[in-house]
């Protein structure tokens, strides 16, 4: 194929793809080097667009923090619609398509409208840059294109999540927003934020504004202290908000999964209530009676949706009898303490599942014995025993050890174990927006972290079957798998190289076992930075080989410790 071929295949949709990957200049986001990385060209940016006045008339609600802050502005969004107001949400990252970054009216922009604005930016900016006004990085183009489509389609509230930290983040050019909040702070970014939870809530902070309320929820203490003094240098009035009250939604339940959420409710309802205040509207609601929530909030509260996040999904690409004998749960845990909370949704979610096929399952001759019985649903087609297996899709090198044994333990707290992991890289390039230049498979992909993660998953799996210490050796020994499929296929994992040929495998393993219905765990985690390889060898002055094969042997050392057991490192023995 020419090259002249080859242009006219791509797209206008892709041309706007491979535009924005070319200010893709970083690999992270939380590189060192963008540290306050000139915070003050967002101001000559938005100048060149002509921006300044239309920002300055957004009625915006700025939402920053570690975990929360993406379900904050989901429920937030979805009251202030259902109370008819016209909205737009900025949020981050995206799960497959980047117009799910800008949501109007609760629907992700159009492509028509995303093309049209995209290139009234991107042309602007090219024209106008230059050596000492460069081209904006990635985040920061979207995020002035985010306040262009805003303003341009003029709706009544914008809503901003903080994309990370507060103070230097591209979103906090807003001088003068309604109101702030701080969802709940923890460690993450810790390179970027600082190395101490009060450290990084002071970055969090960075997005409070003088006199503009502020509202948070419980926090740690160092952190609450950082920002109250932050609070009070600016004179800003910040409040601590409790869970929502479950008995305030008359009945009804959140739109987002899990206990957790309640507290990202009640601080959406605050941030609502405290917008209708300031901008007039309090017609609306009056939120000081305690018995419900004013009807449009409950609306908004239960029919919020974010993908990814504790997201159910029926796998309807198979023909099998039912659509729901393989049922993905997806969600985005990348903590040991989310992992904890994944794991109770997870738990309950699918106790729940085979509790409604309990009610619906009508025994067909009451005169056979229980064994004879052949379960069946209300359309009478048996009732299917459950299986639960656990995807990873490992962005990069992390630490397994801190994670797992967390998932495993309240997993089977609720009597839920995994027969099989399934292990994978990851699909996507961080120099690359969208998926129209990547192939499906690579050959060449590297699986050697995949490879330590199935280690640390035969051994955790092996010693809660209580095997002992002398057998971790033989721990890891492949197991045929007639597909040839896998990679690597052990007792309770398997390595794959790509996504789809793991869903591949898992599909033609679902048509296989009709009898079965499958309940698949898909975790994307992302960990802070601690464990990477390639940044601590150039901090120690070592070698990369060398320090690789001490995380290895520390991350066995972990597993070693609890079984009172002998390993090794080169030349040296340790008695653990």
């Amino acid at each position: 194929m020419d090259q002249g071929s080859q242009k006219a295949s791509v797209t206008p949709y892709e041309e706007v793809l491979d535009a924005l990957s070319s200010l893709i200049t970083k690999r992270s986001r939380a590189d060192p080097s963008i540290k306050g990385d000139r915070f003050d060209l967002l101001f000559d940016y938005i100048k060149i667009l002509d921006l300044e006045e239309p920002i300055s008339k957004l009625k915006i609600i700025h939402v920053a923090g570690t975990k929360g802050k993406g379900s904050t502005c989901t429920f937030t969004e979805a009251i202030l619609r259902n109370c008819g107001f016209h909205t737009g949400l900025f949020t981050s990252p995206h799960l497959i398509d980047i117009r799910e970054r800008f949501r109007l009216d609760g629907v992700d922009i159009c492509e028509e409208k995303f093309l049209a604005y995209f290139w009234w930016c991107y042309d602007r900016l090219k024209e106008n840059t230059n050596d000492d006004v460069p081209m904006p990085t990635f985040f920061r183009f979207i995020t002035l294109l985010a306040f262009k489509i805003f303003t341009a389609e003029q709706v009544d509230v914008a809503i901003l999540e903080v994309g990370l930290g507060g103070r230097f983040d591209s979103t906090n050019v807003v001088q003068a927003p309604i109101v702030c909040g701080i969802s709940s702070l923890g460690y993450d970014h810790m390179e970027i934020l600082g190395n101490t939870i009060g450290e990084i809530a002071g970055e969090k902070a960075g997005i409070f504004k003088h006199g503009v309320p502020a509202f948070t929820v419980s926090q740690p203490d160092e952190a609450m202290r950082v920002l109250e003094e932050k609070a009070s240098q600016l004179d800003v009035h910040l409040q601590v908000v409790p869970p929502l009250d479950a008995n305030l939604l008359n009945g009804t339940k959140l739109g987002l999964e899990g206990e957790h959420q309640y507290l990202n409710a009640g601080l959406a309802v605050v941030l609502c209530s405290t917008w209708l205040q300031r901008t007039g509207h309090l017609e609306v609601t009056n939120l000081q009676q305690n018995s419900s929530l004013p009807e449009q909030f409950i609306k908004g509260l239960s029919t919020a949706s974010l993908q990814g996040r504790a997201q159910i999904v029926p796998d309807r690409h198979i023909d099998i009898e039912r659509s729901g004998d393989l049922v993905f749960y997806l969600d985005g845990a990348h903590s040991p303490e989310s992992m904890e909370v994944c794991a109770r949704w997870f738990s309950l979610a699918i106790k729940e599942d085979s509790q409604q096929q309990t009610l619906n399952y009508q025994p067909q001759d009451d005169a056979r014995t229980s064994n004879e019985l052949i379960q069946r649903d209300s359309g009478g087609r048996s009732r299917k025993n459950s299986t639960q297996i656990l995807l990873f899709n490992c962005m990069s090198v992390r630490d397994p050890q801190l994670l797992l044994p967390r998932l495993l333990k309240t997993c089977a707290s609720h009597g839920v174990h995994f027969k099989k992991a399934l292990l994978v890289p990851n699909i996507s390039v961080y120099h690359k927006v969208g998926s129209h230049a990547l192939s499906s498979t690579d050959s060449q992909v590297d699986l050697s972290w995949q490879f330590t993660i199935q280690r640390v998953w035969e051994n955790l799996m092996q010693g809660n079957k209580g095997v002992d210490a002398q057998s971790m050796d033989a721990v890891c020994e492949e197991v045929k798998d007639d597909t040839e499929l896998c990679v690597k296929n052990c007792a309770n994992s398997a390595v794959f190289s790509s996504l789809p040929i793991a869903i591949k495998w898992l599909r033609d393993y679902v048509q296989q076992n009709q009898s079965i219905r499958f309940q698949l765990l898909h975790l994307r985690w992302v960990i802070s930075k601690t464990w990477n390889p390639t940044f601590l060898s150039r901090l120690c002055d070592i070698s990369l080989s060398w320090y690789e094969d001490f995380y290895s042997f520390l991350v066995e050392a972990m597993i070693a410790l609890n079984r009172n057991s002998e390993l090794s490192f080169g030349s040296v023995k340790f008695d653990c």
